[in-house]
């Protein structure tokens, strides 16, 4: 059992099923060997984190990614005397293959098998620490958390080198206008890639590949595009910003200002009085 000065904080993610994230500090407390049933996506924050894994013996300092592959064995404890802390992400495969295989053009490589264990990746780090700080705050909708799972993926496919981008077609599909017009059809509710590719009669594998093909962003892109633009029009007409948020489906005001921001370069609010 770890001590009080050892500290193990969980949080499940509302929208994902599955998806857990672990906040960590270690003094005095060491793994046993052991194997999880998903993938784990770690980044170290502070301290050494030591671990045998593969047959290595890896280090990992601060900014370090770790990379763990469904059944492989490892162990940790702090490496130089210090406290450690770092975050780790617990992933179902499920919640993965689709990514995995639309980044890589092959369905086959929805079982991708990282082959490196201790990654020095600012993307993949960036893309691990952004979806843990969702999930912790308990911020952002399923789309987003699905969003930073499909940079994970993508990421890790690009360091193996089978990396395939899709190329562009030349007329709109009809199953994919049927995905659009399901997601302006509810752009209030917390939308899943899922649903969506279920609409469209679609794997999630060939709805993510297609959409990327056709329309040169990914559908969470263009589900935060639809719901600011349908935002904008309802600040015009004078609704409170507060209120805009819950109907166009943003978790609350900061999550929409946000994203407004990023699109505007003004909040809501400061756009509502510019416009108004």
């Amino acid at each position: 059992m770890a001590k009080q000065s050892s500290q193990f904080d969980y949080h499940k993610s509302w929208q994902v099923p599955g998806l857990t994230v672990l906040q960590a500090s270690l003094s005095d407390f060491s793994y046993d060997r052991h194997a999880h049933e998903e993938y784990a996506f770690g980044v170290t924050l502070t301290g050494r984190q030591d671990f045998f894994s593969g047959g290595e013996f890896h280090r990992s300092p601060p900014g370090n990614v770790i990379q763990f592959n469904p059944d492989q064995v490892h162990d940790g404890h702090p490496g130089d005397g210090t406290t450690l802390g770092y975050v780790m992400i617990y992933v179902p495969t499920a919640q993965l293959e689709a990514s995995f295989a639309d980044a890589a053009g092959c369905e086959r490589a929805a079982r991708f098998h990282g082959r490196e264990t201790l990654l020095d990746d600012p993307q993949l780090r960036h893309a691990i620490l952004d979806l843990a700080q969702l999930m912790i705050d308990r911020q952002g909708t399923r789309i987003d958390q699905e969003h930073a799972l499909h940079r994970m993926a993508t990421r890790l496919v690009q360091r193996a080198g089978k990396f395939q981008p899709g190329g562009r077609v030349s007329r709109p599909d009809a199953l994919l206008l049927r995905a659009k017009e399901y997601i302006l059809a509810h752009l209030e509710a917390d939308l899943s890639l899922d649903e969506i590719s279920q609409a469209a009669h679609l794997s999630k594998y060939h709805f993510l590949r297609l959409f990327r093909q056709q329309f040169g962003i990914t559908p969470h892109q263009y589900v935060l595009s639809c719901r600011v633009n349908a935002a904008r029009s309802a600040l015009e007409f004078g609704v409170a910003p507060s209120e805009v948020a819950l109907r166009h489906g943003f978790t609350d005001l900061s999550h929409f200002n946000r994203r407004f921001k990023r699109i505007y370069g003004k909040t809501p609010y400061q756009y509502q009085r510019s416009v108004t």
